[in-house]
């Protein structure tokens, strides 16, 4: 299992499931390893599950290659004290962050709150974080909303509100060829959950590649270099689990009937089995009928959980791969510029720098 959390920080439920390392001064480091920084900004109903997600995710995906990961969270995002604690507990200060360089970033988005991204309370910091990946990691990915206020700070492009929530699991075809979509097969899914979306006609505009769109869903994963860093960007989730579509559907109908929403959620597309849709349709009948407190207690959870597949971890495996793949060899290629500079500053360690 090569994925080790720095400093030994490492979240209890994680460190539970006896997966994972701690990192420490007297750590070997194996010639291929990578540092990645993931800025987890999820809420704190969210935090810990993403946290899990994207540790399975980089395990999966990593192979023999060592993958020494530090957690960050963005300043500006409301917490309980709970989730404050845990962040005291097992995060970096993002001022130890600017101060360091990673092979790679990974940023995850958060439930928005202001129409216009630039007017929520951690803006500026997020920004910052852009202009910092930019400069100091050889990529970068950008995970829903992070991708949104990404190309809204690099490039001036803004998202469009959409008529419903694009909720599901979205079949993908390939609009591009690229090497982080290798092996990855001609028709990819992964999981969206968004109001909002960026369009393939003004990303295609400002420079970026579209490497996979959809007939339902619109433009999923696009990249694009910025100075020295090649990002990534998710208008989906490939690092959600079995049951987080579940889990959203679920809080969705609580906020419903608590009146905190005003439509009954949709149905998540392409992931419940027939025998579930029945089972969730039944629900909302219910619900609609007579909508009242007590009623997620006959929410059918057991039966959907116990039916669902994890139908896009292949897929995100295979490009999260690609993507760690990228990163080793801009690593390589890094090294061999600094062996062939040492040469030429000091010829006479040519034979102990060259083979």
């Amino acid at each position: 299992m090569p994925l080790i959390v720095e400093g030994g920080r490492v979240p209890p439920r994680w460190a539970a499931e006896g997966a994972c390392r701690k990192g420490g001064a007297n750590c070997a480091s194996p010639r291929e390893h990578l540092n990645i920084a993931l800025i987890n900004n999820m809420p704190d109903a969210a935090l810990e599950d993403t946290e899990l997600q994207f540790f399975d995710l980089l395990d999966d995906a990593s192979g023999n290659v060592l993958v020494y990961l530090k957690l960050y969270s963005l300043t500006g995002i409301p917490r309980t004290d709970r989730g404050q604690r845990h962040l005291n507990s097992f995060y970096y200060s993002l001022d130890e962050l600017w101060q360091n360089e990673f092979d790679g970033v990974i940023i995850t988005g958060t439930e928005p709150r202001e129409p216009d991204l630039r007017d929520e309370p951690y803006w500026r910091v997020l920004a910052k974080v852009f202009d910092w990946a930019e400069r100091n990691t050889t990529g970068a990915i950008l995970s829903c909303l992070a991708a949104h206020a990404s190309v809204l700070h690099g490039d001036g492009i803004g998202r469009h509100r959409l008529p419903d929530k694009q909720f599901g699991v979205f079949e993908l075809t390939k609009s591009a060829v690229h090497p982080l979509m290798n092996g990855a097969g001609e028709k990819v899914c992964f999981p969206h959950s968004r109001w909002n979306e960026v369009r393939a006609d003004e990303l295609t505009e400002a420079g970026y590649t579209v490497l996979t769109v959809s007939a339902d869903g619109g433009v999923d994963t696009f990249v694009k270099k910025k100075k020295r860093s090649l990002f990534l960007h998710f208008q989906g989730h490939p690092e959600y689990g079995a049951e987080t579509l579940l889990k959203e559907y679920r809080r969705d109908i609580r906020r419903f009937i608590n009146k905190e929403r005003e439509t009954y959620p949709t149905m998540p597309k392409g992931y419940f089995d027939p025998a579930s849709e029945k089972l969730v349709s039944e629900f909302r009948e219910m619900v609609l009928a007579n909508p009242r407190e007590g009623l997620m207690e006959a929410f059918p959870d057991s039966a959907l959980a116990s039916a669902l597949k994890r139908t896009w971890l292949s897929s995100s495996t295979v490009i999260y791969r690609n993507w760690l793949r990228y990163m080793l060899a801009a690593k390589a290629e890094l090294s061999e510029l600094k062996s062939f500079a040492a040469v030429q500053e000091n010829p006479q360690n040519k034979r102990s720098v060259l083979p």
